[in-house]
This record gives structure tokens, sequence and C-alpha cells, in this order.
């Protein structure tokens, strides 16, 4: 599946069994990966070669209700804060004192959330194309452009409808969404495949549409402190269908130490459109902190 070698395990954190694939030398620096929606691990499946040639310690696990990983009942099972709680844990569990953190979609939400939570854990955070939370929540409220963009998050909130129509059709809605948000050479079939394997996975579906629910059922408590005071590198494709770029501006502008690259042909799904040009990004980035 990866032109590199890599491993599989499962690892025990914060209650829940993690699917984790790492590659690289075991003693590199470390790099947690953390995937969105509808993706797994396979999301970055064109860094992590790069990394872990590169000498890091790449760490790619499936998140909690996501392919392999443990899926936990109930929609409180995936409130934020138990999900930045499974990566601590995962970064526990290897003895990491510090990572580099990098997340895209879902899993940059998590990350953010970590490096307002636990900013003594992070050494360096890479996000790409999510806002901070606080924009995020202030243009949902206030932006009529990103309450449309934003349509599917309401159809997620209906017990059964999201996880039955995402299901139908040998998962037809799925691969209809990821084909249409992308390039057309973004996901061939090959990948698709790939990803229609993970969403079969028993309880997958209602797991991974369930960060959704939570999210609105179980707001996080708001922190004393919403800056992010680790250096931050916030890579943005101009053409996202789901998530306004006018976010990102006012994201960095929340960090003390950041940087902002758009890509103006790349879609949300960044790191496949410009994989290459990504790939550089994070490493000057991780390797600037080891200067």
């Amino acid at each position: 599946m990866l032109p590199t070698p890599y491993e599989e395990t499962m690892i025990q954190t914060n209650g829940v069994k993690l699917h984790v694939v790492a590659a690289g030398p075991k003693n590199g620096t470390p790099v947690i990966l953390l995937h969105g929606f509808p993706e797994f691990w396979f999301g970055w499946r064109h860094q992590i070669p790069a990394l872990a040639a590169a000498g890091y310690r790449v760490i790619a696990p499936d998140q909690r209700g996501y392919n392999l990983s443990d899926k936990p009942e109930g929609v409180r099972a995936y409130r934020i804060e138990e999900l930045g709680k499974d990566i601590i844990g995962l970064a526990d569990h290897f003895g990491y004192e510090k990572v580099l953190l990098a997340g895209h979609d879902w899993g940059a939400a998590v990350a953010w959330g970590m490096a307002v939570s636990f900013p003594q854990r992070i050494q360096r955070l890479a996000i790409l194309n999510v806002p901070h939370p606080a924009v995020m929540l202030d243009f949902i409220k206030k932006s009529p452009k990103q309450m449309l963009k934003s349509w599917y998050i309401g159809l997620f909130q209906i017990p059964g409808l999201a996880d039955w129509l995402f299901t139908a059709n040998d998962f037809a809605f799925g691969g209809k969404m990821l084909r249409g948000s992308g390039q057309p050479n973004t996901f061939n079939e090959d990948d698709l495949r790939e990803y229609k394997r993970a969403w079969s996975q028993p309880g997958a579906l209602t797991a991974m549409i369930n960060w959704y629910r939570a999210v609105f059922r179980y707001r996080p408590a708001a922190a004393p402190d919403i800056r992010v005071h680790v250096p931050t590198l916030i890579l943005w494709g101009k053409q996202d269908v789901a998530l306004s770029f006018e976010m990102a501006q006012q994201s960095v502008a929340l960090c003390d130490h950041g940087r902002l690259v758009f890509f103006e042909n790349a879609t949300h799904w960044v790191q496949h459109d410009e994989a290459d040009s990504v790939n550089q990004y994070l490493l000057d980035f991780f390797r600037a902190g080891e200067n």
C-alpha cells in the first residue's frame, strides 16, 4: 500500500485501542499525523514515505471510530477533548515528551485543540485546511457563505440518515463526495477501494459521523487562552468546497509564531493535490525546529 516499509500495531490509549501505522527509524524525531473525515491513516499515503525517508519516526493512527481502531458506542465518546487525549496517550505510549504534529480536516481540529490544551507536548504544529476552532465558530454563526458550505453538517445530525445514505449502493455517496470535492485526479479507483474497505468496518460509518454530532451536543468549554504559542504552519488549498479560505488568515493571527501558505489551485485535499509541495513545506518547517 505504501512504497516504503511500515509497521502496523494496536495501541491502548485513553480507554480505546487505536490501529497505528509507523514508518521511519525508531530513533527519529516523532511526527504524528492525524487524518480527517472520511479518511483513515491512508490519507497520509503521500507524506509518510517522504517524512520517513528524511529520518523522522512517522506515526499515523486511525483515530477512534475509524477503520481498524475501536469504535465506542454513543456520541459522547467522540467529544473533542477525548480525541485529543487519545493522541496524548499515544505519545505517552512511545515515551515521547514532545512531538511534531500535523493534522488535516478533523485531524487538524484535534491538533488545534491539543496545541491550546497541551502546548508543552507539541514541538511544532502543521495544520492543513481547517481553521482555528474559535474562527470556525465565529464564521459559522456570522458568515452566510460558510453556512452554505457547511450544509452537510446539519444532515449529519439526523440519527441514522447520513449513516444509511453514506453506506447505500456500495458507498456511492462517499465516493461521490470525495471525487466531487477534489480535482479530477485527486482520488483514483484504487484509492476509493481502500476507503470503501475502511468504511465497511463494523460500526465505522456511525462512529465517524458521531464526530460531527458530538461537536454540537458537547461543545468544549472555552479555554482561558485560545492563542497558539507553539510554532505553527498552515497549508490551505483555496478551492476548498467546504471551508472558506478567508478563515485561514484569521487563524494564523491567533498564532504567536504562525505562517500561512495558500495553494491557489488545490482543494480541501491539499496533501493529495499538491503532495510534493506539501511534503517540502512540512520537511522545511519541521527541520527549522531542529536548528
